[in-house]
């Protein structure tokens, strides 16, 4: 074999190492505060099938959607003192409990939060932000489907807030966490056929707040 010949092997070698290095780094495409969604189900019941199995039947649905935002070596994210709260608000009078667009629940059933029966639709949810003292705010007011600056009555995230929309506020129940939580997260837990915990999750708090399947009106 020619010396020419063995450098063109080494050449072609080297670029399929090369080529399979690149490769092997798949492309990623997240904004950088991926949207989220938590889920349950109420109201409904198992029952065996014909197979011999069993079939959830006619639960329905109490969904969250929402952006989670990351930490990315940020501390004390909430603050503390006069400037809890101004960091994840981002200006407005209230959190959006999370990121991006406004964070909105969807209700198939009628629930009863901190005292007050909210019917099925789709809310907005806040937060209200003191220290230690966490206030879930949900809302009817209209949103913006595109950021319209110019738009000073629908929402955008928290930002045109308007409490006279609001249809809800309860207090949460405020603890802190064991660990850091990297990236905020909305939840549920103690889940039961009439019965949810709603939870918000981030960096080292964890908020909760109990829902309950009320009897249509």
């Amino acid at each position: 074999m020619s010396i020419r010949n063995l450098l063109s092997i080494v050449a072609v070698c080297g670029a399929m190492g090369a080529a399979a290095v690149a490769q092997s780094i798949p492309e990623v495409k997240l904004v950088p505060s991926p949207p989220g969604q938590a889920a349950i189900q109420l109201g409904g019941r198992w029952e065996k099938t014909a197979e011999g199995g069993q079939a959830y039947r006619d639960g329905k649905w109490v969904v969250v959607n929402y952006g989670r935002p990351l930490l990315r070596g940020r501390a004390a994210i909430f603050g503390a003192g006069a400037d809890y709260g101004k960091t994840v608000n981002a200006g407005a009078p209230l959190w959006r409990a999370g990121a991006n667009d406004t964070t909105r629940l969807t209700t198939q059933v009628p629930l009863e939060i901190g005292g007050k029966t909210i019917p099925p639709g789709v809310y907005n949810v806040f937060v209200d932000l003191k220290p230690g003292n966490w206030t879930l705010v949900m809302s009817t007011q209209p949103v913006q489907e595109q950021f319209d600056p110019n738009d000073k009555v629908r929402l955008s995230g928290a930002t045109n807030y308007d409490p006279k929309f609001d249809v809800l506020r309860a207090p949460m129940t405020v603890h802190p966490s064991g660990q850091s939580i990297e990236q905020f997260t909305i939840g549920f837990v103690n889940v039961n056929a009439t019965t949810a915990t709603l939870t918000m999750s981030w960096e080292k708090t964890i908020a909760t707040i109990d829902l309950k399947l009320a009897s249509a009106k």
